[in-house]
């Protein structure tokens, strides 16, 4: 199969992030495999095979993104896919250390990573950037029905984790009017709940992660004409911010 370019996943060791990967190489790309612990991504490339690549990479370590941008010279696609989640509380009940490690990982993370392959990605003839969000961070799910799921989140649960995504969706907005004249796309995915180790209800009612991989790598390939600034549901529909 001829190459057909190179992507970097972030926390692409387990979850939604190995899937992406997984298919990704079977589209015929080299993927770098982005993971905090050496061990457990080069576990993860050993099980993906030929294409995966090692990179060390911990989002919330400016050393850490520096270090492996210096190893990446071609860059096509960038899926923004590692988070953290918090422990359910609400927001009167949150704290600030809370806050700040959450969006550590889930805001200043993808800023970080992004602007750190900004300048690798330009030279690509296709460049994708895919925010992986969360339907919990839609404020027009939040007060209203969410179809992701069957039960709702009330009473303002999870609020440093759903404002990260929500905060999360807005850059994804301003990178994609930012970047447009770059050709670069950037595009928000809301993947539902997923079998990961995300939190204790992700690992025992989430579904394939395969699924919502395939609405990411759906997102990478897009065509010339297809949209950016936009947020969509695993499934392809658009989703409100």
């Amino acid at each position: 199969m001829a190459e057909l370019g190179h992507a970097l996943i972030t926390g692409a060791n387990s979850g939604i992030g190995k899937e992406v990967a997984r298919q990704l190489l079977a589209e015929g790309f080299v993927v770098h495999v982005g993971a905090r612990d050496a061990a457990r991504g080069q576990a993860a490339v050993d099980e993906l095979g030929p294409g995966a690549r090692m990179l060390v990479l911990d989002v919330t370590d400016e050393k850490s993104i520096a270090a492996a941008a210096e190893h990446v010279d071609q860059l096509d696609i960038l899926v923004n896919n590692a988070g953290i989640s918090d422990a359910g509380h609400r927001a009167p009940d949150l704290d600030a250390d809370t806050l700040r490690r959450v969006y550590e990982t889930n805001v200043f993370g993808v800023v970080a990573v992004t602007n750190a392959f900004l300048p690798v990605l330009r030279h690509s003839a296709r460049p994708r950037i895919v925010n992986v969000s969360s339907g919990t961070g839609s404020l027009g799910w939040s007060t209203g029905p969410n179809p992701q799921f069957d039960f709702r989140l009330g009473g303002g649960a999870a609020a440093a984790y759903r404002s990260s995504k929500t905060a999360l969706n807005a850059l994804t907005v301003y990178y994609a009017q930012a970047l447009a004249d770059d050709n670069i796309k950037v595009n928000a995915l809301a993947p539902g709940l997923r079998a990961t180790n995300l939190n204790p209800r992700a690992a025992e009612l989430g579904e394939d992660p395969a699924e919502a991989a395939t609405g990411v790598v759906r997102l990478a390939l897009l065509p010339p004409d297809g949209p950016t600034g936009t947020f969509f549901s695993w499934d392809g529909t658009v989703a409100p911010w």
